[in-house]
């Protein structure tokens, strides 16, 4: 079998596309679920985060499993878990049951998206990682846009529970793809160690690695949670202003679309101008102006389509900062260290969003917060840049075309 990068990269995106896919189920479904289930905002939040929270305790071990086990393997148990938990969602019938579903499913996701990232810098350190991993990143907007798009209008006709099932079915597809398809590249990745399994628990990061994966850890992790805070709880802000969910979910969903173009352009241009820094502070500010911007001015179709523009372009710039802060052989656990922050930030804070929502009583308010915590990502973005600037030893990554 050729072992084509791109052609190794499409099966990994599209098992990300899958995870995205599940993991935007809830936050479409917020009607049905609140409503048969019995529940507020706040715990809403919360289920939404229950596929997060493995991962403040999995990502650090799913890097490390991936040393010791081999990243195929894990994979392909992260997606039989994703497919498990998001059977047990399809047949939940009280918030207990859907809950123990969704952290199954996460599980199961937190092994998969810290190794597929990895995998994925496997194949592209030193040759197009920005343009790689923009193309890569952009499987999340895919999934999300593509929920938005269906899993309304399904749970309509079918019901929510037979929307578990199909994101179910999607994550047991993409397994038998991985399993067919995917092999490891011949030069740069490891195999699974035959060392001791304790020894494979060191993270032999130097102190200034440690805290710029820490840093990259917290702009990957806000970014996402301000995207994922709009995209759950957008659809909530129109329904309120009087539009169907089938309507409200069309709506956002445009700039998710639009995240499809917009996170490889931003990747290539920041790529060929040589500015990733710039161009990344530039649309992440725009991008949290226009999400505040959506509270106050009621054009939600046109301030859509601009954060879809503005706020795909980071995506492959932020991802390809581990790449920067850290040696190729410490990856794996670095991406394990840096897929905590992400999941300490996703499990918890879409939570926050919903007790203000509660609290408040306005459905607006989760807006305001996303765009409050895009303007914290900016500033640790701006810390991860001191860092790395005061840093006067040797370069060691292959990455030199970001200094």
């Amino acid at each position: 079998m050729t072992r084509n990068r791109w052609t190794m990269m499409a099966v990994l995106a599209l098992a990300r596309t899958a995870m995205a896919y599940q993991m935007q189920s809830v936050g479409s479904l917020s009607p049905f679920l609140i409503s048969d289930l019995d529940i507020d905002y706040a715990a809403l939040g919360t289920l939404i985060g229950l596929y997060m929270l493995p991962g403040v305790v999995i990502a650090l071990p799913g890097g490390v499993l991936g040393q010791r086990f081999g990243d195929t393997r894990m994979c392909l148990l992260g997606l039989a878990l994703m497919t498990a938990g998001g059977v047990l969602m399809g047949v939940a019938e009280s918030y207990a049951v859907a809950s123990f579903g969704r952290i199954v499913s996460g599980l199961g996701g937190v092994i998969l998206n810290v190794l597929l990232t990895k995998m994925v810098a496997d194949w592209f350190a030193g040759r197009e990682i920005i343009t790689a991993m923009a193309l890569f990143v952009n499987s999340w907007p895919l999934g999300i846009a593509l929920g938005l798009m269906t899993q309304g209008l399904l749970a309509e006709v079918a019901g929510w529970p037979a929307v578990m099932h199909v994101a179910a079915m999607i994550c047991a597809i993409s397994l038998v793809l991985v399993a067919l398809i995917y092999r490891p590249p011949l030069i740069g990745a490891q195999s699974p160690s035959t060392a001791s399994f304790v020894m494979t628990w060191r993270l032999d990061l130097k102190g200034h690695e440690l805290t710029l994966i820490l840093l990259a850890g917290a702009v990957w992790a806000l970014y996402n949670v301000g995207f994922i805070v709009v995209v759950s709880f957008a659809p909530d802000f129109l329904t309120a202003a009087g539009r169907s969910v089938g309507d409200a979910g069309a709506i956002v969903s445009m700039a998710t679309w639009l995240m499809l173009i917009s996170v490889p352009l931003g990747g290539f241009l920041a790529e060929r101008s040589g500015r990733p820094n710039l161009t990344l502070v530039s649309s992440l500010a725009a991008y949290g102006a226009v999400t505040a911007a959506l509270t106050i001015w009621d054009a939600p179709i046109l301030l859509f389509v601009i954060v879809g523009v503005m706020g795909g372009v980071p995506a492959g710039i932020i991802m390809a900062l581990p790449a920067r802060a850290v040696r190729a052989e410490v990856r794996a656990p670095a991406m394990g260290l840096y897929f905590t922050c992400y999941y300490v930030g996703m499990a918890a804070l879409p939570a926050l969003a919903g007790w203000i929502r509660d609290t408040t009583g306005y459905a607006g308010a989760p807006l305001l917060f996303a765009s409050a915590i895009l303007i914290v990502a900016l500033i640790s973005f701006a810390a991860f840049c001191w860092v790395e600037r005061r840093y006067d030893g040797n370069h060691e990554n292959p990455e030199e075309q970001f200094k």
